[in-house]
C-alpha cells in the first residue's frame, strides 16, 4: 500500500502523521512545492517512529511527483488555508488551478488511485477533481462531511457533558458555513436520541456552532484548523485502505440520489477498498430535503465560477 499526501502544510503533515501513527501504507509520501518542507516534515516524524513504535517508510519531496509513482490512494491538501473573515468560497480563483495540477501530476505517474480532496472550497474541488481526472467516480472522493460530523459530535457531547465516543451524528450538504446540514433528528447517544436529553434551543445552538466550526477555529489560530481536517482525511483513508465498510458522510458525486444530480455533495457513503461503494439513504424529512436542496444550489453556484477560470 503506497500512500500520497500532497501539500505539507498543517492540514497535510498531520494527515501523513496520522497515517504513518496507524501504519495504514507501507510507503508514506509527503510532497509540497515549497523547497524542504516536505523533506523536512517527514524526517521529524520519522524520528519519532521508535518512540511511538510505526515502521512506516516516509518519503518527502519537494515538487517531484516520480516519487509518488504507482500511488493507491493520494490525498489533496493542496492551496491557500482560509484567513480570519475568509469564506471557503473566495479561496476558489487561487485553489482551482493548484488542484487542477496536482490531479494532472499526481495521474502522469499513478494510474488509478482513489482521490481524496481536503482542499477547500472542498465541493468544488471535489467536482472539479472528477471532471479532470477521469477516474470512475467512486474513486474521487471529498473529505468535508467526515470532519464536519466530527465537529457535530463535539459540540453535542460538550452540550451534554458526556463521552463523544458514544455520540453518533452525521452532517451531510455542502461543507460550508451556510451549507451543512447536522441531521440533529438522527443524532444519538447510545442509540437514545439526543433530544430526549436536550431542549430544541440547546439543540439549535449545538447546530449553529457546528455550522461555524471551521470559521470560529479560524478566528482563534488566525488560519485554518489542522488537527481535526488531518485526522478527518487520515480516518476516511483508514476505511478505505482496510476495507472496512464504514459508513461516513464524504462529498461524492450523485447521480440522483438525494434528488441531485451533476454535483458532488456531502452524503453518507460506504467506504472500502475501491472508494465509496454506495450512497446510503436516509429518508429526509421534506424540510431536511429542502435544506438538502438549498445547499445543493449553493454549491452548484459556486461550481459555476470554474467556468469563468482560465484552468
Amino acid at each position: 500500500m503506497k500512500i500520497t499526501v500532497v501539500g505539507a502544510g498543517a492540514v497535510g503533515a498531520t494527515c501523513a502523521d496520522n497515517i504513518a501513527r496507524k501504519e495504514l501504507a507501507d510507503e508514506l509520501v509527503l510532497l509540497d512545492i515549497k523547497e524542504g518542507i516536505a523533506e523536512g516534515k517527514t524526517l521529524d516524524m520519522y524520528q519519532t517512529a521508535s518512540l511511538l513504535g510505526f515502521d512506516t517508510t516516509l518519503i518527502g519531496s519537494t515538487n517531484d511527483y516520480t516519487k509518488t509513482a504507482n500511488s493507491d490512494v493520494v490525498v489533496i491538501t493542496s492551496g491557500l488555508p482560509r484567513k480570519p473573515g475568509m469564506t471557503r468560497e473566495e479561496l476558489i480563483g487561487v485553489n482551482a488551478g493548484i488542484v487542477k495540477s496536482v490531479v494532472e501530476n499526481i495521474l502522469k505517474y499513478s494510474k488509478n488511485p482513489i482521490i481524496v480532496i481536503i482542499s477547500n472550497p472542498m465541493d468544488t474541488m471535489t467536482y472539479l477533481a472528477k471532471s479532470v481526472a477521469g477516474l470512475d467516480k467512486h474513486r474521487i472522493i471529498g473529505m468535508g462531511g467526515t470532519l464536519d460530523s466530527a465537529r457535530f459530535k463535539c459540540y453535542l457531547a460538550k452540550a451534554m457533558d458526556v463521552s463523544i465516543n458514544d455520540i453518533s451524528g452525521t452532517v451531510i450538504g455542502g461543507h460550508g458555513d451556510t451549507t451543512m446540514i447536522p441531521l440533529k433528528r438522527l443524532a444519538t447517544y447510545n442509540g437514545v436520541p439526543v433530544s430526549q436529553f436536550l431542549d430544541d434551543t440547546t439543540l439549535d445552538k449545538v447546530v449553529a456552532d457546528t455550522m461555524v466550526g471551521g470559521a470560529t477555529l479560524t478566528g482563534l489560530l488566525g488560519t485554518s484548523a489542522w488537527y481535526a481536517p488531518g485526522a478527518a482525511g487520515a480516518a476516511l483513508v483508514e476505511a478505505i485502505v482496510r476495507d472496512e465498510k464504514k459508513i461516513m458522510a464524504c462529498c461524492v458525486s450523485l447521480d440522483g440520489e438525494y434528488g441531485q444530480k451533476d454535483i458532488c455533495l456531502g452524503v453518507p457513503v460506504v467506504l472500502g477498498k475501491n472508494g465509496w461503494e454506495k450512497i446510503v439513504d436516509y429518508k429526509l424529512t421534506a424540510d431536511e430535503q429542502a435544506a438538502f436542496n438549498k445547499s445543493a444550489d449553493a454549491v452548484r453556484n459556486m461550481n459555476s465560477v470554474l467556468d469563468t477560470l482560465s484552468l
